[in-house]
């Protein structure tokens, strides 16, 4: 799968796939590129109503311009006493940013959760961030915000002072796919109703049929996966545990 920017080329091909009424899927496919990528590129660029390949690409050219002015943000800086390569952080951290903004997270958002992951703390005041990620406080406390509706981090207080910090934890991901498996069942239920409705030996109805069927496998797997990791959570807490 290509990496990079896009091309003009590829941003041709993306307003010529809007003319024909595609879909950010399939244009993502004829030019071999994830959907979440073509999604940002057409939202950023006039949507779909308006977006032009040569005007995107002198967007494109004009943000280079001005990132190449500003300072280059400063890594998010390692926890002192572990012997770590700080360039080695700061390229996983880049790297893993970039990998949470591909499945759709917008930028910001990805580098302040990036920032707290790599924390051996997973715990950063709005000063801390700011400071690492040399951004606004405003632009942090956006982020935090949509973060902590979204459940990936809480918040709470600096032991000893009155300052609010941000805090992610082991169980991020344990909260991200138990919210897929929330919203998994309500499209469940709502498909079968669908089917109900539409006919089961419709067309439409046999869609939906199909598409609840689907979704109820993936929340029996979920659900398994989800009840092993909370078992092996609970024998290792018991390990940890000092003898009575």
């Amino acid at each position: 799968m290509p990496g990079g920017r896009l091309t003009t080329e590829e941003r041709r091909l993306i307003a010529a796939g809007l003319a024909e009424g595609l879909g950010y899927t399939e244009i993502g496919r004829r030019l071999e590129r994830p959907a979440s990528t073509i999604m940002r590129e057409v939202t950023r660029n006039g949507g779909p109503e308006g977006y032009g390949a040569d005007r995107a690409q002198e967007a494109t050219r004009n943000r280079a311009r001005r990132q190449k002015q500003d300072p280059r943000p400063a890594p998010p800086l390692p926890d002192s006493g572990h012997g770590r390569d700080p360039q080695a952080v700061q390229d996983f951290t880049e790297s893993f940013t970039e990998l949470l903004a591909q499945q759709g997270l917008p930028r910001m958002m990805s580098r302040v959760l990036a920032c707290l992951l790599v924390a051996d703390s997973g715990a950063l005041t709005a000063a801390e961030l700011v400071q690492r990620l040399r951004v606004s406080p405003a632009s942090i406390s956006h982020a935090v915000t949509f973060l902590e509706e979204q459940g990936m981090i809480t918040r709470d207080r600096a032991p000893g002072t009155r300052r609010e910090r941000y805090v992610v934890d082991d169980e991020i991901w344990l909260r991200s796919t138990l919210a897929a498996f929330q919203m998994n069942g309500v499209l469940a239920a709502a498909s079968q109703r669908g089917a109900e409705v539409l006919g089961a030996a419709t067309p439409a109805g046999t869609r939906f049929g199909s598409s609840a069927e689907f979704l109820l496998l993936v929340n029996e797997a979920l659900g398994k996966v989800m009840d092993e990791w909370r078992r092996k959570q609970a024998a290792a807490a018991r390990a940890e545990a000092p003898g009575d």
